[in-house]
């Protein structure tokens, strides 16, 4: 038998060699940051034009001062570029520009183009866009930028868009990231490659498969697999999407069909890498394409896909089943295959695959280069033509968004020719004037704006003309008509600006078009580039910038989504939303709502969440009692019949409701009462086997939790209705069924505990004994209540009752007064709620007009309605103001005067929490403050590794303040001013690495604040509002904070005066000089750990503390009203925050260390068992501090701890010490796949689920 302690040992040896195998497995791990241009050597740079020698590309490398002291073109246009050949194939994580040394040169916005071949060139996308990056403001600060989608490239191109208006466009950058190798195969579109399994048949429970892929083809198959028992596996380009089918089984009946197709992308035929992971388990996988990750399930139920023999790359197997559908092989380049850990492209390379197929495998891509030209709507290229000649022949292919354009217009000798797209559709055009305006008209193809590559072919001679769309010969349209052609000398691309006699009736178009043919020759785009031949304008050569903006989807709820090259529209129709992005609701969000507009008792439509992620479903709506209720039914019959059952086999009941789940959920959390009916009809057959049995049937609600209560009875008492009411028909048991009798009892009730509705699954336990029957009833699930967000005002003067109702957009039930005005003369009648929401109903014509009321007035309840829980104040009618106060103190229930739980208990509220008063009690908002928890005193605080910065948008806030208030409240309540004279800035911060920099606000001006940490520890506050030549310094604190020890910072200012306080020392206060300016200029932007700006930054900042950034961690910030950490950590995309880097809760955030120092019970600092703490040992000791003191520290460290852990052991080994918890939590529910899987795993036995002691042992 082994010891404990080596038990103990061994555990430890498997942790440490896992940990150096994911240590050595994981390379990629390591930090991509390596200056890539700088060892470069000079003919590895290229450009559009230099200015003179001097200033040549190669002179472009940053903080070098060589030549001219960077590059600079011969003139300053939009046409110029600076090229990089990096020598191989790199990933690229980051870019930096500086302005050419010493000059008035630099370059303010750019663009960056990649490519692996320097041609096909494809510009850097990010947010869905094509980025341009912000440059420089002088000639020496250098401005990085981490690219947010790291790419894979040999070429790289600057494109410069705007510079210096002082002098021109000038230039040094660096490249950063890390070489990149792969293995790539060469696909010829005839050969495949088959991996073959090492078993005939495999049943796979996991899949994992991963490749990188280009082409210049929009058809062919990636990868298949398929088995006998009709499951498959295929991925394939369709039309430049991918697409993805699955089926892992279908039955031989067909009522289980298993197929599933999933796409993704679009566009893929560029000619550029796209990379692809899929991850299966079981039915649940993952299909990320270039980051973008699509969770999906297969359809059916089974959970193996079943291949046999083989799984092939580049296309279908030669044998097997016939492929159906035209399919074609895949041609183009693919790297990185890997399937379930089996590297494809390596077994390929070294010859341990099949691939007989092919004619000549090769592992190098091969390219095939057609040069694409993009014309953006100002753009056009001028070719030459043969010159009175008598035939045109014109060739090209295009893709764009747009149902129209000028695609080629040319002047003939006596009229003009051109084609253009309309409405999706080819036309040519000719018209000749001399012979009486003949004209030829013909159209062919449609719906061509698609985005896909479309070829055009024309030919027109003497009395003839035909245009071919896509090579489809059998389509192609051709015309008669007399006409005599004679050709001019120029043919116009993509647009045609000057005003000639004859001119197109379109003038632009935006796409791109490649493979361009004039007189069957291919044009020599090459020279047009170099200025050989030709004319162009405004045209990016060698470069398609086509975009998708409806992949993904924008449109919400399933909306369809139709684009031009600008933009995109929704198509909502038959979604159940409207408005732009088919985000708002057509239907009411429940019964109440209905009930307001009107409506009577029916089945309605209703959409709780709005216009949040579950769709509209369909409701019953009883409006015939005092309550609302709204009412889902399931498919389960009134009295079922249950036979057969044992405790060892269940008969489990499954109830399907008329909506999902997630729908009825939205009901139930909403709802302020919910109930359902069930009843349990039975001869011989126990329920719940009380009073102390193991139950034979239980229930199973929301969250697949199975429950062992029954109707009547409530959540953690096993008992039905008779037992709680005491009237059973034997007083022995709790339900009338577990008597156990050979007549039919009944035990019947509502469950109205509603965290557990609706009932899901009844599992039924004994009715397979003889004479044993059981029948059950599961009623529709009920629920009644809406949250606050109405006021109503009804009446009736003899005419029928009329109600008014005003909506609030927002919840009245929020602790703040609302005002409500209601007007009822002979003309109209009008509600008002807070002077905003307004409804009017005019009077009918003729009828009743006096309201005639004799009964007393009651205020707060009327008979059988439920009363009004909160405060009135300020109740006139007719004018006349009513003393409230004066019935107050004789009426029971009412009190004069306003307080609630927060006047007795508000103080709890801490740290400028707000006191929220509940029907039961209190809560503390804490929305406004750095602090979370239920009293607002638990710090919210981040882990900041180098490089980490967050980002918080103070313009959005003036902007959302000003639109949702009036202009009285915004000048009080405005979380940050445009302009500010006083600022409050309180946090917490650890580290012991400096120089870095805590807090920075920037603004649209050159004004700032800064709070860094210098090189020697100390604490520096930096304010720059203008009118000094420097900005103004603080030295708050001489000594080293960059000690690992918290300390607390609060600073405030207001004009020229701010006070400081350090930890818990006193405040200290300073003046600024009189020169300097009191306000803070338009206030832009807030950064921690580090800045990343487009405007003015100070440029000693950014030499000193900016690099790496803050380590260590940041709480409590607050600047005025606003916590941007906490947003930054809390807030799902509502917040104008954002963050780069990694970002970690912890719980840092503590008050410093006083004396005498806090206990562990108190101390904020001190780390839970298990606490989640981003501890870096190497990260945070700083070479040269206390080096003795640690390495002394360190050596008794680990002698005490090696005595410690000896009598560990040895205790252990001695004593075993056994420990007991109790649950009351259904194992087994929480991660459980089905509500099946919930009963079938979860112990049967309630009473032991309460009250069993589990067993521990403590190593």
């Amino acid at each position: 038998m082994e010891t404990p302690a080596g038990t103990g040992l061994k555990l430890l040896l498997w942790i440490l060699s896992h940990i150096s195998i994911s240590q050595a497995a994981s390379p990629s791990s390591q930090k991509c940051d390596e200056a890539l241009v700088t060892p470069l050597p000079h003919n590895a740079f290229t450009s559009s034009s230099v200015f003179t020698s001097g200033y040549a590309p190669g002179y472009a490398k940053l903080n070098k001062r060589g030549g001219a002291g960077g590059w600079s073109p011969l003139d300053s246009d939009h046409y110029q570029w600076l090229q990089v050949d990096l020598g191989s194939r790199k990933q690229v994580t980051a870019i930096a520009t500086q302005g050419r040394y010493s000059s008035s040169d630099w370059t303010t916005r750019y663009r960056l183009l990649y490519s692996d071949t320097g041609r096909n060139w494809k510009p850097y996308h990010q947010d869905g866009n094509i980025w341009a990056f912000a440059g420089n403001s002088n000639t020496e600060s250098v401005v990085r930028h981490d690219l947010q989608n790291p790419t894979v490239a040999r070429y790289l191109r600057i494109i410069p868009l705007d510079w210096s208006e002082e002098g021109r466009i000038g230039l040094r950058f660096e490249i950063f990231g890390c070489p990149y190798w792969a293995d790539v195969i060469n696909f010829d579109g005839q050969g495949v490659i088959s991996y073959r399994f090492k078993m005939k048949k495999m049943k796979i429970l996991k899949d994992v498969i991963a490749l990188k892929f280009k082409t210049s083809e929009s058809e062919g198959v990636i990868l298949h697999g398929e088995g006998q028992q009709g499951d498959y596996i295929t991925l394939e380009l369709r039309k430049g999407r991918l697409l993805l089918q699955i089926n892992l089984g279908s039955n031989q009946y067909g009522s289980i069909l298993g197929h599933t197709s999933v796409t993704s992308g679009s566009l893929l035929d560029d000619h550029h890498w796209h990379s692809i992971v899929i991850e299966r388990y079981r039915r649940n996988v993952n299909f990320t394409l270039d980051q973008h990750t699509q969770h999906f399930r297969t359809n059916g139920e089974f959970d193996h896909l079943d291949l046999d023999y083989e799984l092939t790359f580049g296309g279908m197997p030669y044998s097997g089943k016939p492929v159906s559908g035209g399919r074609r092989n895949f041609k183009g380049c693919m790297e990185s295959i890997n399937y379930n850990g089996e590297n494809i492209t390596d077994l390929a390379r070294r010859k341990k695959l099949d691939s007989s197929s092919f004619r000549n495998l090769t592992f190098s891509c091969v390219d095939t280069h057609t040069f694409p030209v993009f014309f953006n709507g100002t753009s056009f290229l001028q070719l030459p033509g043969r010159r009175d000649h008598n035939m045109v022949s014109v060739g090209f292919q295009f893709r764009t968004w747009n149902p129209t354009g000028l695609l080629l217009f040319s002047s003939l000798a006596d009229g003009m020719l051109e084609l253009a797209l309309n409405d999706g559709k080819v036309t040519a055009h000719i018209n000749v004037t001399q012979q009486k305006n003949m004209r030829v008209d013909i159209a062919s193809g449609s719906g061509l704006n698609d985005g896909e590559w479309h070829d055009v072919r024309f030919l027109a001679k003497e009395n003839f003309a035909m245009l071919t769309i896509d090579g489809d010969e059998a389509s192609a349209v051709r015309t008669n008509s007399p006409v005599q052609i004679t050709t001019g000398s120029t043919y116009h691309f993509g647009g045609y600006f000057l005003r000639t006699r004859a001119s197109p009736v379109q003038r632009s178009f935006q796409g791109c078009m490649q493979l361009i043919q004039v007189d069957d020759q291919l044009a020599d785009l090459t020279a047009v580039e170099q200025g050989r031949m030709g004319a162009f304008e405004n045209v990016s050569l060698d470069m398609c910038a086509i975009i998708d903006r409806c992949m993904p989807n924008q449109c919400e709820h399933g909306g369809r989504c139709s684009q031009t090259w600008d933009g995109f529209t929704c198509t909502c129709d038959g979604t159940g939303y409207t408005g732009a992005t088919c985000h708002t609701s057509v239907y009411e969000q429940s019964c109440e709502a209905y009930k307001h507009l009107g409506r009577s008792s029916d089945s309605y439509w209703i959409d709780p969440d709005g216009s949040g992620p579950l769709g509209p479903f369909k409701v019953i709506c009883n409006m015939t009692e005092d309550k609302v209720w709204t009412t889902v039914v399931n498919d389960l019959a009134t009295q079922t019949a249950v036979t057969g059952s044992s405790r060892e086999r269940r008969t489990v009941l499954q109830l399907n409701y008329s909506a999902s789940m997630e729908q009825v959920t939205a009901i139930t959390n909403s709802a302020e009462h919910c109930e359902q009916h069930v009843a349990y009809a039975c001869r011989m057959s126990r329920l719940l086997n009380t009073p102390d049995g193991t139950p034979y049937t239980w229930w199973v609600g929301r969250g697949n939790e199975k429950h062992f209560y029954w109707g009547g009875s409530v959540p953690g008492i096993q008992k039905c209705a008779c037992g709680i009411e005491r009237n059973c028909t034997d007083s022995k048991y709790y339900c009338n069924c577990d008597a156990d009798q050979k007549q039919w009892r009944d035990d019947s009730g509502l469950l109205v505990y509603k965290d557990h509705l609706p009932v899901s699954q009844v599992a039924v336990g004994d009715t397979n004994r003889p004479g044993s029957e059981a029948k059950l009833t599961v009623g529709p699930l009920r629920c009644y209540g809406d949250p606050p967000t109405v006021v109503s005002f009804s009446f009736d003067v003899g005419n029928g009752p009329v109600e008014l109702n005003v909506y609030s957009p927002t919840l009245l039930n929020d602790d703040q007064w609302h005002r409500v005005s209601a007007e009822r003369n002979t003309k109209e009648a009008i509600l008002q709620l807070d002077q905003k929401y307004k409804e009017v109903r005019p009077a009918p014509t003729q009828g009743h007009t006096r309201l005639e009321l004799y009964s007393q007035l009651y205020v707060g309840a009327a008979g059988g309605q439920k009363g009004f829980l909160g405060c009135i104040r300020s109740l006139k009618m007719n004018g006349m103001a009513l003393d409230l106060e004066e019935r107050a103190n004789v009426t029971p229930g009412v009190k004069p005067g306003c307080s609630g739980h927060c006047t007795s208990f508000g103080m709890y509220c801490r740290n400028g929490g707000k006191c929220v008063e509940k029907y039961n009690g209190y809560s503390c908002d804490c929305s406004t403050t750095a602090y979370d928890g239920p009293f607002c005193s638990k710090d919210v605080g981040g882990f900041f590794e180098a490089g980490t910065l967050v980002k918080y948008n103070l313009v959005p806030e003036v902007v959302a303040a000003a639109s949702s208030l009036d202009e009285k409240s915004v000048i009080h309540n405005l979380p940050v001013e445009t302009n500010l004279t006083h600022e409050d800035l309180t946090f917490s911060f650890s580290t012991s690495t400096s120089p870095s920099l805590l807090v920075y606000i920037s603004s649209k001006t050159q004004d700032y604040m800064a709070v860094v940490l210098r090189q020697n520890g100390s604490l520096q506050l930096r304010y720059n509002l203008g009118g000094l030549r420097e900005p103004f310094s603080i030295d708050i604190d001489q000594r080293n904070l960059a000690n690992g020890q918290p300390h607390t910072v609060n600073i405030s200012r207001v004009e020229r005066d701010i006070e400081v306080q350090l930890d818990h020392y006193p405040p200290v206060s300073y003046t600024l000089p009189e020169a300097s300016d009191t306000q803070f200029t338009l206030v832009k932007s807030l950064f921690l750990g580090k800045v990343f700006e487009t405007g003015y930054i100070d440029p000693v900042l950014i030499e000193k503390y900016n690099t790496p950034g803050f380590v260590g961690c940041l709480s409590r910030v607050q600047f005025n009203s606003i916590a941007p950490l906490k947003a930054a950590l809390r807030s799902r995309g509502s917040a104008p925050v954002s963050h780069q880097g990694k970002l970690v809760e912890s719980n840092c955030g503590a008050s410093p260390l006083t004396i005498p120092p806090m206990s562990a019970a108190t101390d904020p600092w001190h780390l839970d068992a298990g606490a989640d703490f981003p501890f870096n040992e190497e990260r945070v000791i700083p070479d040269g501090v206390n080096r003795n003191s640690a390495i002394i520290g360190g050596i008794i460290a680990v002698v005490i701890f090696t005595i410690l852990c000896t009598l560990v052991f040895l205790i252990r080994y001695m004593f075993r010490h056994k420990g007991t918890y109790h649950t009351n939590e259904a194992k087994g529910g929480e991660s459980s796949e089905s509500a099946d899987a919930a009963i079938m795993g979860t112990e049967p036995n309630f009473t032991e689920t309460i009250d069993e002691s589990k067993k521990e042992w403590f190593i």
